[in-house]
């Protein structure tokens, strides 16, 4: 939703219906992950996307007929060998949509909603897809606040509990419980949608090579900072994709700096005064993903290093040095999608093979 939120935010404040489709489940290779959302609105104006391409008319029909009738509808998407054209996913895989009417009565606290994602304020938002519940019934969660409900206190409150810990961990799916929010029951289906603030990726050593990951970084949606001890390199004029440049011992910066477990840290500096105090304090912190620039010699001397500033195997085991995957890569464009591509590899558990030379679903089993 974050990147139809200005569309949809411009017609609730004209207090426009709309229809919102929301991809709630997917199953084997879908094109689309839970979350992606399209919209229609006046005059048949579409944004987002849900599949691709794939059932984008059928959806739009469906968003047209609940802004019509008031209606939430739920529809499942998939592939069959008898008439794929008609279903719509030809990539095998199958999605379901719920597709809701959002007006200021419906859904009166979808401004409030907006207003945090559009910020970075954390929100998590509970609908309700199926069972003896109001079908489209909305919770929206923030860490201590909440607003809206989805039909009984008791569901109301175990909703919000678990909302508050997906939010921790920025995720989204769906939860199953009681009619009165009992958990070991499955009557009720509850999507929660989770709007984290983005992650961050911290880019130390302000290079050539810095400036090409900031740029794919911000691309893949990460919140970039770089951080060199050198004000002359450190600009932001050097570095326009970055949030924000930081001029200061890498070290010293990381040390008063949060991270968590989504958090990327690609190490540029290949300069022992720099990197081993900084992998060591990286090292043992939460992160998602921690890479170290350098030749193999490079690697093996840092090891060495720091080994004997006592980090441990079991954190040297964290670091991807030398840092991305084997592409052949060059100059720091080539570098810096060799870098994204190893990041996205660990997050997914995907191996780097070329597709060509493996069989079976594309996608893991239940990843997006």
């Amino acid at each position: 939703m974050r990147d139809i939120l200005p569309a949809l935010e411009r017609w609730y404040a004209a207090r426009v219906p709309f229809g919102l489709a929301t991809v709630v489940s997917v199953s084997r290779s879908a094109p689309r992950e839970p979350g992606a959302a399209m919209a229609v609105g006046p005059d048949d104006e579409v944004v987002g996307s849900v599949s691709g391409g794939c059932v984008e008319g059928a959806v739009f029909e469906l968003a047209q007929e609940v802004v019509a009738d008031g209606e939430v509808r739920l529809a499942t998407f998939g592939y069959s060998d008898e008439d794929a054209f008609a279903v719509g996913l030809t990539c095998g895989g199958e999605i379901s949509v719920l597709v809701r009417p959002v007006t200021p009565e419906s859904d009166p606290g979808f401004g409030a909603v907006a207003a945090s994602v559009a910020s970075g304020e954390p929100v998590t938002v509970a609908t309700v897809v199926d069972g003896p519940a109001p079908r489209g019934a909305v919770l929206a969660v923030w860490p201590r606040t909440v607003a809206g409900t989805l039909g009984t206190t008791g569901l109301d409150a175990a909703v919000t509990a678990d909302a508050r810990g997906e939010l921790a961990l920025g995720a989204t799916g769906l939860r199953h419980y009681g009619p009165r929010g009992e958990r070991r029951e499955d009557a009720v289906t509850v999507f929660l949608q989770s709007f984290a603030p983005p992650p961050r990726m911290l880019v130390f050593g302000a290079i050539d090579y810095a400036a090409a990951v900031a740029r794919i970084g911000a691309f893949l949606g990460y919140r970039v900072t770089v951080c060199d001890a050198r004000p002359v390199f450190a600009t932001p004029k050097r570095f326009p994709d970055a949030v924000e440049v930081v001029v200061d011992w890498p070290h010293r910066y990381l040390h008063a700096t949060d991270t968590d477990e989504r958090t990327v840290i690609c190490v540029l500096t290949h300069d022992p005064k720099f990197d081993v105090p900084l992998l060591q304090e990286a090292l043992g912190r939460p992160a998602a993903y921690i890479g170290a620039m350098g030749s193999r010699r490079t690697h093996h001397d840092r090891l060495e290093r720091l080994r004997e500033a006592g980090v441990s195997e079991e954190e040297l085991a964290r670091l991807r040095s030398p840092v991305g995957l084997d592409l052949g890569a060059r100059i720091p464009e080539e570098v810096a999608v060799s870098v994204a591509a190893e990041i996205i590899a660990l997050r997914w558990g995907g191996t780097g093979t070329p597709l060509t030379a493996t069989a079976g679903a594309i996608h893991a089993t239940g990843s997006a």
